[in-house]
């Protein structure tokens, strides 16, 4: 179970790629959900939110079991929680495209998803600095990117509201 834990964690491997596996797991996440729902035409928004669910609370689970792997706290190689937080503003974007609330090239919310994700995963702003720096273990691994995820859905939801 351990090993199935770890490719998890480390989102099938892309953990251990580069050495900005946070960032290229965030990119492979939004290219994998804009084939997804804009290309094979998979909308069904219910399903992603249960999904999403699903794989995040599993994930505290598989990344506390995985930890022991790796030397540190907040091993590089653990990614899902990256997967988990730019998954968030994605679901969204599949909201607001089924309600008519996407006046601009959907591919410009994907891109401005993935900066604001990246923006505020790096940067760390309250309150998502709190789950970094006082939970040094799968709890904060996993809710610091949870935090950054909310962050990127509220901008893009206000800027679907502007455009």
């Amino acid at each position: 179970m351990k090993k199935i834990n770890v490719l998890l964690s480390t989102f099938f491997g892309y953990g251990y790629l580069t050495k900005i596996p946070g960032t290229i797991t965030s990119v492979v996440t939004v290219v994998f959900i804009y084939i997804a729902y804009e290309i094979l035409g998979y909308t069904d928004l219910k399903f992603s939110i249960i999904f999403f669910v699903l794989l995040f609370f599993y994930s505290f689970y598989a990344v506390k079991d995985s930890e022991s792997e790796f030397k540190n706290k907040d091993p590089r190689q653990i990614v899902i929680d990256e997967v988990l937080g730019q998954s968030m503003p994605l679901i969204l974007l599949l909201y607001l495209n089924q309600t008519n609330q996407i006046s601009i090239l959907i591919e410009i919310y994907y891109i401005l998803s993935f900066i604001f994700f990246r923006f505020f995963d790096i940067l760390k702003p309250f309150p998502v600095s709190y789950f970094d720096k006082n939970h040094k273990n799968y709890f904060g691994i996993i809710m610091d990117d949870i935090m950054a995820g909310l962050y990127s859905m509220i901008l893009i939801y206000l800027i679907s509201l502007k455009f």
